[in-house]
């Protein structure tokens, strides 16, 4: 899932419920409907980039194919794309490079859509890390592999879905090899969604379905009720508090959040290695800023405390690492901002001292102590669910 955003949604259900119904209505009164006109403005695209042959029931974009209104699509700024060959099968086997990127950059691929809540599907690629912006902002983060997927909702607003490829990691290809835009709800308005903000520990890993290792956002949609909430995972490997707040997350975070939903932010332990400089009370402050402008918007944030390590048992076979990763200051924010917290270093140390360290470690990536893998990962996402669940959120 996210990021992933489900596959369809309890509202878009019943807008299709009502338009049915209303067309039965009027057939049964004799009321003649008639057919959209053949220029209408489609809600659907599937579109294969590159200049290879066009897999069946797509539409085919090279990189030199310039926007225009009586297409629809197309590139704003064809000059800074070039077309390049893919390793994946079918819509996959070419993509398009962007050669000028960045959240802001108007070098975007442009399609014409009406008013409405979209499903936007995107397949990258050759590329080791890339990230997809959209109106903006970040979308989806640091995708990760050749023909990477993953899937958003995002409502539009202005006429025109604006999409590029971006920085996941400095210095690698940009590329995209397939996009499917599908119309979920005449309605812009996102469903209630948990946002989620945090570092490796936390990431979603690609393939989503078949990552070895795991992060607990990327987990977390299997304890959620799917009709209750979308799950939208920002967090990034390497991630301090400070980059979350000023690289343009929290931006994306602040642009879709409303009352309703809930924003999950797990920082600490990159902030406190040396090499970035956070002082304690510099990332108290900092996440300070962070919670209460997610706070205005009438969102409910809630921190999140980093689990240990796997080895952090001590002599007596107990998981303890309560002085890990700025926790106390963690902690003692929550209760100066009256927030929710989720203690997820205590509440997985209780499970880790249940299982023990051998099962612990197995929980782990190979020779890692801190990385959870794919089975740590659902722990971790199960520990967090039932948090929120105890605590009525």
């Amino acid at each position: 899932m996210l990021g992933s955003a489900k596959h369809s949604t309890s509202k878009s259900k019943k807008t299709l419920a009502g338009g049915m119904a209303a067309v039965m209505l009027l057939s049964g009164l004799g009321v003649s409907l008639a057919a959209p006109a053949a220029n209408a403005e489609p809600s659907n695209y599937r579109f294969d980039f590159g200049n290879g042959p066009v897999e069946e029931g797509y539409i085919g974009v090279s990189a030199v194919d310039t926007y225009s209104p009586e297409k629809r699509y197309g590139f704003n700024t064809p000059e800074h794309m070039v077309n390049v060959p893919a390793k994946g099968a079918g819509a996959g086997s070419d993509a398009v490079r962007f050669l000028q990127f960045g959240t802001k950059s108007a070098n975007t691929f442009n399609v014409d859509l009406k008013e409405g809540l979209y499903k936007v599907s995107v397949t990258l690629g050759d590329t080791s890390r890339a990230s997809i912006a959209a109106e903006g902002v970040y979308q989806a983060m640091n995708l990760t592999g050749n023909g990477a997927k993953d899937s958003f909702e995002i409502p539009v607003t202005d006429g025109q879905l604006n999409l590029l490829v971006t920085e996941g990691k400095v210095g690698t290809a940009f590329t995209l090899s397939a996009l499917e835009i599908e119309k979920v709800s005449r309605h812009p308005e996102m469903d209630p969604t948990i946002w989620v903000g945090g570092d490796s520990t936390v990431a979603s890993y690609y393939p989503l379905e078949s990552s070895v290792q795991g992060g607990w956002g990327q987990m977390l949609p299997q304890y959620v009720d799917p009709e209750a909430f979308d799950i939208r995972n920002m967090a990034t490997g390497g991630q301090i508090a400070r980059g979350f707040r000023n690289d343009g997350q929290l931006e994306a975070v602040l642009q879709y959040i409303k009352p309703g939903d809930l924003f999950l932010l797990e920082m600490g332990i990159n902030d406190t290695a040396a090499k970035n400089a956070t002082t304690e009370a510099e990332f108290k402050e900092i996440m300070r800023d962070m919670v209460q402008q997610v706070a205005a918007t009438g969102a409910t944030p809630v921190l999140v405390t980093p689990q240990g390590r796997a080895t952090d048992f001590n002599a007596e076979g107990v998981h303890t690492s309560v002085n890990r990763w700025y926790r106390n200051s963690t902690v003692a924010l929550a209760s100066e901002e009256n927030i929710p917290l989720v203690d997820l270093n205590v509440l997985a140390s209780a499970y880790f001292t249940e299982i023990g360290p051998e099962a612990t470690l197995a929980l782990y990536m190979t020779g890692d102590s801190l990385h959870p893998n794919r089975a740590g990962a659902a722990e971790l996402a199960r520990l967090v669910a039932e948090d929120l669940k105890r605590q009525g959120l």
